[in-house]
């Protein structure tokens, strides 16, 4: 097996060599370099990276496969405060690699297709891709952290288990069965 550890994970590889290797391959992307996935978070801190490892190998079935984790530190916006909130995003995942849609429709439901060329593949794009899919769709400060904490408190019931007293006339249908009622 052979191991390729750098500073910088290489941008462009050919996937298909390192899988029939059985390669390993560890590095960061600086966040900076990855921008569809910079407009989607509030921000990051200067010098941020996501650090990457990556195991590319060939399954019983011949397939070509990536499987890997990455982890980044990024600021999100709290859906309950507005504020700004430090979230660590972290993601483990498996792609058979393809060059095709016809290929891609033949793995196995386990496996997500990871597109190719036939000797390369840009690795920094599928990490990318990866970083936002595992964005929470409404990040939240933990609830005890929130600056919105007290404004919270103030709306809740003193026992938000108990249900409300219904009364007869609480349903909101009633005024139509009363225009029901009246209508010759």
């Amino acid at each position: 097996m052979s191991k390729a550890s750098s500073a910088e994970l290489p941008k462009t590889v050919d996937p298909y060599r390192l899988a029939e290797h059985n390669s390993d391959l560890e590095g960061e992307i600086p966040v900076r370099a990855l921008s569809r996935f910079g407009d989607a978070v509030l921000g990051y801190d200067e010098g941020a990276v996501c650090h990457v490892k990556l195991q590319f190998y060939m399954d019983s079935e011949r397939r070509r496969i990536v499987s890997g984790e990455l982890e980044a530190q990024v600021k999100l916006e709290c859906q309950r405060c507005m504020g700004a909130m430090v979230s660590l995003l972290t993601s483990r995942f498996v792609l058979g690699l393809v060059t095709s849609d016809e290929q891609a429709q033949r793995l196995p439901k386990d496996l997500e297709p990871f597109l190719t060329d036939d000797f390369s593949a840009d690795l920094w794009s599928m990490v990318e891709d990866e970083l936002l899919l595992v964005l929470p769709p409404y990040p939240l400060h933990e609830r005890d952290e929130c600056p919105a904490k007290e404004d919270l408190e103030a709306y809740e019931p003193d026992n938000a288990s108990a249900e409300p007293e219904k009364r007869p006339g609480d349903n909101p249908f009633s005024v139509l069965a009363g225009l029901k009622n009246t209508k010759h």
